[in-house]
């Protein structure tokens, strides 16, 4: 995995529902590095941090190999790197292989993977299309948020290293099934009640909904 491009915003200002509101959603690419610190990238707007930012949300990955997906769908709408609010567009990225709690090297900083994206309006926003939702959840190209073990400088053409691989863990793509699905297979369940890196309030919501 290659970081293809690095991506940055400056809040910006929408309206929804008639009320206008702050959004760091509409990331642009740039060609300076990012500093990745343990609760956001440095110089990154992150509005609401209720849902974004914070420890388990450090630093979002977008894979550059669905980009030709999204194009074709859209095919109307210039599709930049950081269209969906990454802030590192990474090529070979698979979120059946990033397992939680694997821990990589990435440029100066060492990362951890930590959980999936659960899309929100203001994605609509950015694509003028609330429908890309459901679009979203449809596909499974959740995309990937980290945890900052170690904080440190990346750079476009930096590659992920892996440094500490999970056995047995859930991958980014089975989080992502049991938040939207609506069966969840018995070992993957297991899984779920033990995995130790999956955080906290979002285990807790996922075992509530499978134990229904």
């Amino acid at each position: 995995m290659e970081i293809v491009s690095t991506n940055i915003a400056t809040s910006r200002t929408i309206v929804w529902n008639g009320k206008e509101e702050q959004t760091g959603i509409y990331k642009e690419p740039t060609d300076q590095p990012l500093y990745l610190g343990k609760a956001d990238v440095k110089g990154d707007a992150v509005i609401d941090r209720k849902y974004h930012g914070g420890v388990d949300k450090a630093c979002y990955l977008y894979s550059a190999d669905y980009y030709p997906f999204w194009r074709e769908k859209y095919p109307t709408l210039d599709l930049p790197y950081g269209m969906f609010g990454e802030n590192l567009t990474v090529a070979g990225l698979d979120e059946t292989k990033m397992i939680l709690g694997d821990v990589y090297q990435l440029g100066e900083a060492k990362v951890q993977i930590s959980e999936p994206r659960q899309p929100c309006y203001k994605l609509g926003v950015r694509f003028g299309d609330q429908g890309v939702l459901k679009e979203f959840i449809a596909a499974k190209y959740a995309g990937v948020y980290l945890r900052v073990i170690d904080e440190g400088q990346v750079q476009k053409g930096d590659q992920f290293v892996l440094l500490e691989a999970v056995k047995g863990g859930l991958s980014i793509a089975d989080v992502f099934d049991l938040t939207y699905g609506q069966y969840a297979e018995p070992e993957l369940l297991r899984t779920l009640l033990s995995d130790e890196y999956l955080p906290s309030k979002l285990r807790e919501k996922l075992i509530k909904k499978h134990s229904k």
